[in-house]
């Protein structure tokens, strides 16, 4: 399971946001991704249909592909999944798991509301669905969301969780809180897969948790990012690309470019200035959403990154204006 104090401590911290969870009920894993697939592991058949956020994070697809799942997307709002397309997704395709962000969603930054989230656990509890609730942005919130895992007890939801994000990448320590008849079979894939876990990365985060390091370093985080955050926002609309939320918090920006420009072109001629930009329909399962693109506020200080975006928008322009049918030559 990992280090015993540090699992007390994850569990005192999972209570502040209402997810009452024993030591017991917690394993620490080297990342993330690696908490959802052992999870996948644990869950999944081959053929078994997955629901996700369209959009969402990437390397969901890419994870849930190479466990050879069927991947059914379900359209995010500013709340939550579209509810409705949600239980036409269960009653069509019969899914075993959904993967999520309740708070700070990847790349939307929407916010699960209350009565989405009762809704859906609703619908997960007729339809025998578990889901994992990914939460590694929660360090980055000012104001708690609400947590399907909180509202559920550890049911049927399960809550994963990482320090790479407000720590460091190269900090290997992520944790899985799931229901207590789970863990044995957690503990036997994790033996299977890695044999155990990062403890230099356990002890690093432990240390960091008791003396209160990492507290004052998360808050000074969240200031920093709240600027970044603003400034990138004002940045971004003084060229007409426009937020799809007006947030305060988290450290990315999902963004509608103006009307006639491609985000994958727009992707394409900076790579070319070797400025790596984040075109939408990378997240979007549908490819619906090609004139969104999701920027990083933490790496947006450079001012290079602002000139590069403007020169390949206009490239993405008149390559629009050029095409048969435009109704220009």
């Amino acid at each position: 399971l990992g280090l015993p104090a540090l699992r007390q401590l994850l569990a005192r911290r999972l209570s502040a946001h209402g997810v009452e969870a024993s030591p017991d009920q917690i394993m620490l894993t080297e990342s993330g991704t690696q908490a959802i697939d052992l999870l996948c592991r644990l869950l999944l058949e081959p053929g078994d249909a997955v629901l996700v956020d369209d959009p969402c994070y990437f390397n969901f697809h890419a994870l849930l592909r190479a466990h050879r799942a069927k991947v059914v997307g379900v359209a995010m709002t500013l709340s939550g999944p579209d509810i409705d397309l949600f239980a036409q997704a269960l009653a069509e395709h019969r899914p075993r798991l959904y993967i999520t962000n309740s708070a700070l969603h990847n790349p939307t930054g929407a916010v699960l509301s209350p009565v989405i989230a009762h809704r859906l656990l609703k619908l997960a509890d007729q339809s025998d669905l578990a889901i994992v609730e990914d939460d590694i942005f929660a360090d980055f919130e000012h104001a708690p969301a609400p947590r399907l895992a909180a509202f559920d007890g550890l049911g049927r939801v399960v809550q994963i969780g990482s320090f790479s994000k407000t720590l460091s990448a190269s900090v290997r320590c992520g944790f899985i809180a799931a229901p207590r008849d789970w863990m044995e079979r957690l503990i036997d894939l994790k033996i299977a897969t890695t044999f155990g876990g990062g403890r230099l990365s356990s002890e690093l985060v432990l240390t960091l948790l008791k003396d209160g390091s990492y507290r004052k370093h998360v808050e000074q985080l969240r200031t920093r990012l709240s600027r970044a955050m603003a400034e990138t926002a004002g940045r971004l609309k003084a060229m007409d690309v426009m937020p799809w939320i007006d947030q305060g918090a988290g450290m990315f920006l999902w963004c509608r470019l103006p009307d006639g420009i491609d985000a994958a072109d727009v992707a394409r001629h900076a790579l070319a200035d070797n400025v790596v930009l984040a075109p939408g329909n990378a997240f979007s399962l549908s490819h619906s959403a090609g004139r969104f693109m999701r920027f990083n506020v933490a790496q947006c200080a450079d001012e290079r990154i602002f000139r590069v975006l403007e020169r390949a928008m206009a490239a993405s322009r008149r390559k629009g204006a050029s095409q048969p049918g435009s109704g220009r030559a």
